[in-house]
């Protein structure tokens, strides 16, 4: 087992360095300049730019730059950003509640309507609930984020003026009336991005069902007189959760990332629009900062669903590794 863990921990960190830096030299070569903005200034002449891009470290190889950057990022310094100098840990703080409360509320809704939707369509294949079930599905797969927020903003906001149809940064909850505001304004991107996320786990969810629902020891549950719901919750869901783990710890990390398009229809500023923003104005170090921190995510929740599967099946063994 410990064995194991430190194969693990050892392949993880050589896959951590060869992700950072593919990522830095594509953003490092890709076109674009940072100080392009102050191109068009006239009170910034070509010696300020210059000394600018030489404070910034611009003018330095790649592979030096590459070095002081690991050397910072081991040191808990994600660096400072081109355009505002600010710290890349500040803005990437500053962005991170909305986004874990849009995107990670989100997925729970999700989680919370798929898991019994997925289960029913399997149990009850081939009927017309199962087929209704699947419709909705594809449906939600079907239809971009884009294009269902859009249409919600049309039906809630411009017909109804129900809701809000952007979100509002400067709000600040401190009473009731402020709470709820928050909520109006939460309503449609958290359930545009629910309905897409629903749609993948309920295909997923039932898929894994109906692989467990023809297996031997589910029919001997049966013959020892077990009900339906005690081998349902005992036995299919407990081998079923296999592939539904490894699907949940690779979505989780995208808590982190946000929903890029929901995010840039509703103007919700998370941590998604800061990095199209960022990329939009080549500011290298807050898109290297959010795209490193994102892959470390999923090598870790990668690592973490292995070790769930010791919790969830016993028949999974790594002593042997």
């Amino acid at each position: 087992m410990y064995r194991y863990l430190l194969n693990r921990l050892f392949i993880a960190l050589i896959t951590l360095i060869i992700i950072s830096l593919v990522i830095y030299l594509i953003l490092s070569l890709a076109p674009g300049d940072p100080l392009g903005e102050f191109a068009t200034n006239p009170s910034i002449t070509p010696e300020i730019r210059e000394n600018i891009r030489k404070s910034l470290g611009l003018d330095q190889p790649i592979h030096l730059r590459y070095y002081k950057w690991l050397s910072a990022f081991l040191q808990g310094n994600l660096g400072y950003s081109f355009i505002s100098l600010t710290p890349v840990s500040n803005l990437i703080l500053d962005r991170l509640p909305t986004t874990i409360w849009i995107v990670g509320t989100a997925y729970c809704l999700a989680l919370i309507i798929a898991l019994p939707l997925g289960v029913i369509a399997a149990l009850k294949r081939s009927s017309w609930l199962d087929s209704l079930i699947n419709l909705i599905a594809f449906i939600g797969l079907s239809l971009p984020t884009f294009f269902t927020g859009l249409i919600l903003i049309i039906i809630f906001s411009v017909q109804l003026k129900w809701l809000p149809f952007i979100y509002q940064s400067t709000l600040q909850v401190k009473d009731l009336t402020s709470f709820m505001n928050q909520i109006k304004q939460s309503i449609m991107p958290i359930t545009v991005l629910a309905l897409y996320q629903a749609a993948i786990l309920i295909r997923f969810i039932r898929t894994a069902v109906l692989e467990e629902i023809n297996q031997e020891y589910v029919r001997t549950a049966y013959a020892k007189g077990l009900s339906q719901f005690a081998v349902l919750v005992k036995h299919i869901l407990r081998n079923a959760l296999i592939p539904i783990v490894t699907l949940i710890a690779l979505e989780l990390p995208g808590i982190f990332t946000g929903a890029l398009v929901t995010e840039q229809v509703f103007r919700v500023p998370g941590i998604g629009a800061l990095l199209i923003d960022s990329i939009n104005r080549s500011d290298t170090p807050v898109v290297m900062g959010i795209t490193f921190i994102s892959a470390i995510l999923i090598v870790s929740f990668n690592l973490v669903a292995d070790l769930i599967y010791l919790l969830v099946d016993p028949r999974v063994k790594y002593n042997k590794f």
